[in-house]
């Protein structure tokens, strides 16, 4: 598994959503169709930090071998954040409330990460073997 392309779309696409919560709040905002107050901004801004800090964190580490008991917090940190965040997206866009487009696409990228993330964290980095000195 080309675990240094994983790292580094996750990455980027943490990373777009990171700058765009952080510089766009408002617009975000008024595009899903929650009301736009300054302390919302502020939360949504606080949230964006917390997207680029992760695509941060992936696009530093993308170059080391990730996979096992490599890179173990940052693998488990993905996984959780994406299986979560997939699992509470599946519940909300297949209830009757009419969510925005954009809201089916992140669902289906937090689900593609799940499982990639699930399976570089339970499987060896080289190929899935056990390796032997």
């Amino acid at each position: 598994m080309n675990t240094r392309l994983i790292m580094t779309i996750s990455a980027l696409f943490l990373g777009v959503i990171g700058i765009s919560l952080t510089f766009l709040p408002n617009e975000i905002s008024v595009y899903i169709g929650i009301s736009s107050t300054k302390s919302f901004q502020l939360v949504l801004q606080i949230l964006g930090a917390l997207f680029f800090g992760f695509a941060m964190l992936n696009w530093m580490i993308k170059d080391g071998i990730i996979g096992g008991i490599y890179n173990r917090p940052a693998v488990i940190a993905n996984f959780s954040h994406f299986f979560i965040g997939a699992l509470a997206l599946i519940r909300e866009v297949f209830a009757p409330n009419g969510l925005p487009y954009i809201f089916w696409v992140l669902t289906v990228a937090y689900s593609v990460f799940a499982l990639l993330f699930g399976l570089i964290l339970f499987r060896n980095p080289i190929g899935g073997e056990k390796t032997t000195n």
